[in-house]
């Protein structure tokens, strides 16, 4: 019995060690860092300062249950990675404040977290099991505040809708219908958002005491505020009753990959906290009134390509290991070579024979092979050909260029990119190129660390060149003894490194000069730039960066890489358009299977913050380059049967939704894969021994044929919804007098829905069948099919 005792204790110590100590027990001590807020920041949050990861100082230390699983790289910092409250990973892997390096801990669900910082700066992190329990908030009473309500996108409480040009001027309403109401204040403020959400905050602008309105048994509170200037604000509502003071904010919907919480829409009521920034702010985005998207975007379906690995046209400039041209080395070595077109990319650490390199492996594609298949592209619908980088760099992505002015020897030369350009405007196809204006390659003429270029490299043969032409292009730390450490690599990657964006000289280069490589490239054809990492480069760059190319190409199309909430770049000032990184998440985990609430949650925030002149020129993903291709995530390992309807479904979506439906080069004939580099497989041309689902091209086909011969699918304006469930999603389209019913099942059964249509619609037709639909007394009862969709339009008399 003593033995059991004693390995019952011994069980319990690392429990016990991560409990608080109890006041009865231990004196509690204030908090080390005073009010500052901790969080874990890292890759499983996007190294973004989340609430859910936020730790909570309890007596002696910080605690929090983390869910989680493998092992995870954060660090532990404050929302501003203030250099006194960021703590790395020292030698020991303990916390320690200003340690570089990152932290690291594995875990297999939900564990707590505890966190005890000494004076000196170091503290130690243990990872238990879940033992901890956060204070929960005071659950509130009142039915005065519980009882008052605000949706921002129902005219009952403001009014105009979402985005509108710098001086217009809103109304606010908030109510109840229960007496108790004493006072409303709509507070309003102007959000500050930097970098990749790093930084976040908001600045007082106004307090409006509103007006009281009579509303039945209840209280109505109204006031008006006029925004002067483009900005993203922040604006919530102080209630006062008999029993306190509360907050009307945003509510507590998550936002794919993005910081701040609440999709708008509905409010929420909670007790004011003691600190602003627990506030959730609804945001209301302000553009510039001139602000013009080339109105060629809303009508474009892209095919978007990893250039290496679409079509080799040209076998003669294929990278050769030992073959002595420029594209036969990456840095200090031979490249590898596939043997075979359809072979999986290589990935260091799997056993398939490929050296310890990432991104050194070619198959051969090149800018012949995109021109020999053109006709291809235009038969599949698309419009539009965006293209990641295509100019020199050592690499098979190319974002770590080497020469911005010319094409890379292993996909051709700068005349076929002139070729390319005039062969895909025979076809109506536009050429969208991409690069990073934020870091160059360390094997470039600009950096030149492996000395592969002739002297005069910022970084030549890794030493810190002052006498550099591009010297001033670069932050040095000299006194760091490590080459790795003696400069910034972007996101930490020494083989990128970061460029400094405030440099005169590197701005001209990239835009002011008249052949900046900016112009140089819209010169030769480009319709446009796709702009990499834009988080990264600071406002003032991307507004002159603008200027540069609306006046050097005035209906030419500014892509922004963004993954989150990118309304601060829709004000008329940077960019035209973004990579949909929110609209991807959505549609394809409804499409999996998940709720249609959140998916429409997630894009009902976008039709309210973003302008609509931006809304419709979305480029609107489902597989990308970064993340795992649709089929990946639709279970192609398996299910592929299964995986290709839900595709098809996210298809069918994309393409009866506002904005840019946007084919990653492969999916419309079932190419799958995971995270990089198996998200970079080759085409599976049949001549090359692949073997293409010519089922699943038919059903892309006959969707990008539907979009082009319904411009209300392009053009209408979306409206709110009309039905949503965990299955089912009704969306109403209006262009003029025409209007579009659109409805998605991702159920495996059919589902009957009914829904309220619109004033004066009385007959329906099926936009895939052609078959009449009829409506009675303004009720529309219809049937959707298992994991696909609908498409009804009418033309009013």
């Amino acid at each position: 019995m003593r033995q059991t005792l004693r390995a019952a204790l011994w069980a319990l110590l690392p429990l016990l060690a991560l409990a608080p100590a109890l006041a009865s027990s231990a004196p509690c001590k204030p908090a080390p860092l005073g009010d500052t807020v901790l969080y874990l920041r890292g890759g499983l949050n996007n190294w973004a300062a989340q609430d859910e990861q936020a730790f909570e100082y309890r007596c002696d230390a910080y605690y929090l249950n983390l869910n989680a699983r493998g092992t995870q790289a954060f660090k532990i910092a404050d929302e501003e990675w203030t250099a006194t409250s960021t703590f790395g990973g020292n030698a020991e892997g303990q916390p320690q404040r200003g340690a570089p390096a990152n932290l690291e801990r594995s875990f297999s669900g939900t564990h707590t977290l505890r966190l005890r910082l000494n004076a000196d700066g170091r503290g130690q992190l243990q990872v238990g099991p879940q033992t901890f329990k956060p204070t929960p908030p005071r659950p509130i009473r009142d039915r005065a505040a519980l009882t008052t309500h605000f949706h921002s996108r129902e005219a009952e409480f403001k009014t105009p809708f979402g985005a509108q040009p710098a001086g217009t001027e809103f109304t606010f309403r908030v109510g109840n219908d229960v007496p108790g109401l004493k006072r409303a204040t709509l507070v309003v403020e102007r959000r500050r958002l930097t970098g990749n959400q790093e930084q976040l905050a908001y600045e007082p602008l106004a307090r409006i005491d509103m007006t009281p309105e009579s509303r039945g048994m209840g209280t109505g509170f109204a006031a008006r505020y006029r925004f002067a200037e483009p900005g993203v604000y922040g604006y919530w509502f102080e209630l006062e009753t008999a029993q306190g003071r509360y907050a009307l904010q945003n509510n507590k919907d998550t936002i794919y990959w993005t910081r701040e919480k609440g999709s708008m829409g509905a409010a929420s009521v909670e007790r004011l906290p003691a600190q602003d920034k627990r506030i959730r702010r609804y945001r209301q985005t302000i553009y510039a009134a001139d602000f013009q998207v080339p109105a060629w975007a809303r009508d474009v379906v892209y095919y978007y390509v990893f250039p290496e690995r679409f079509r080799n046209g040209d076998p003669s400039n294929d990278p050769r290991p030992g073959g002595g041209r420029p594209q036969d080395r990456y840095q200090d070595r031979d490249v590898e070579r596939h043997a075979r077109w359809n072979e999986k990319p290589f990935k260091p650490g799997t056993g398939d024979g490929s050296d310890a390199l990432y991104n050194n492996d070619f198959f051969g594609g090149d800018l012949a092979g995109l021109i020999q298949k053109l006709d291809y592209i235009q038969s599949l619908g698309a419009n539009a050909l965006y293209l990641t980088p295509v100019f020199r760099a050592p690499s098979n992505h190319k974002y770590d260029a080497a020469d911005y002015k010319q094409i890379d020897p292993a996909f051709g030369s700068n005349d076929d990119f002139l070729r390319l350009c005039v062969e895909a405007a025979k076809r109506g196809i536009r050429v969208i190129p991409d690069t990073s204006l934020n870091h160059v390659g360390a094997d470039s003429p600009y950096f030149n660390r492996f000395n592969n270029f002739p002297a005069g490299g910022a970084f030549d043969n890794g030493r810190i060149n002052p006498a550099s032409p591009y010297a001033s292009w670069f932050k040095f730390k000299p006194d760091e003894k490590d080459p790795d450490k003696q400069f910034q690599g972007w996101v930490g990657v020494t083989d990128l490194p970061e460029l400094d964006k405030n440099s005169p000289s590197f701005r001209a280069f990239a835009y002011g000069d008249d052949d900046s490589v900016t112009k140089l490239w819209l010169d030769r054809g480009a319709a446009g730039w796709r702009m990499d990492v834009a988080p990264w480069v600071p406002d003032d760059f991307w507004r002159e960066w603008r200027r540069a190319v609306k006046s050097r190409k005035a209906d030419a199309l500014t892509v922004a890489e963004t993954w989150f909430d990118s309304s601060k770049y829709f004000l008329g000032d940077m960019f035209d358009s973004t990579m949909n990184y929110i609209f991807r998440n959505a549609v394809l985990d409804y499409a999996a299977g998940k709720s249609g609430a959140v998916m429409a949650a997630n894009l009902e925030l976008m039709r309210e913050a973003y302008p609509p002149q931006a809304f419709s020129a979305l480029m609107n993903l489902l597989s990308t380059h970064d993340q795992p291709r649709a089929l990946h995530h639709f279970g192609e390992e398996q299910d592929l049967a299964l995986a290709k309807r839900r595709l098809r479904l996210a298809v069918f979506f994309q393409m009866t939704y506002p904005g840019a439906p946007t084919i990653y080069y492969g999916d419309e004939v079932g190419v799958g894969g995971g995270d990089d580099p198996y998200n970079r497989m080759p085409y599976p041309w049949a001549d090359q021994g692949g073997q293409p689902d010519e089922a699943l091209l038919a059903d892309f086909k006959r969707l990008t044929q539907l979009r082009h011969d319904l411009p209300v699918l392009r053009h209408g304006t979306l409206q709110a919804p009309l039905h949503v469930d965990d299955q089912v999603v009704v969306l109403a389209r209006q262009d003029g007098a025409t209007w579009a019913l659109t409805a998605t099942n991702n159920s495996l059964v059919p589902r009957t829905v009914t829904v309220t249509v619109p004033p004066g619609v009385t007959l329906l037709q099926d936009g895939l069948t052609n078959t009449p639909v009829r409506v009675n007394d303004s009720r529309l009862q219809f049937v959707v099919p298992p994991l696909y969709g609908r498409v009804l339009t009418t033309t009013l008399p």
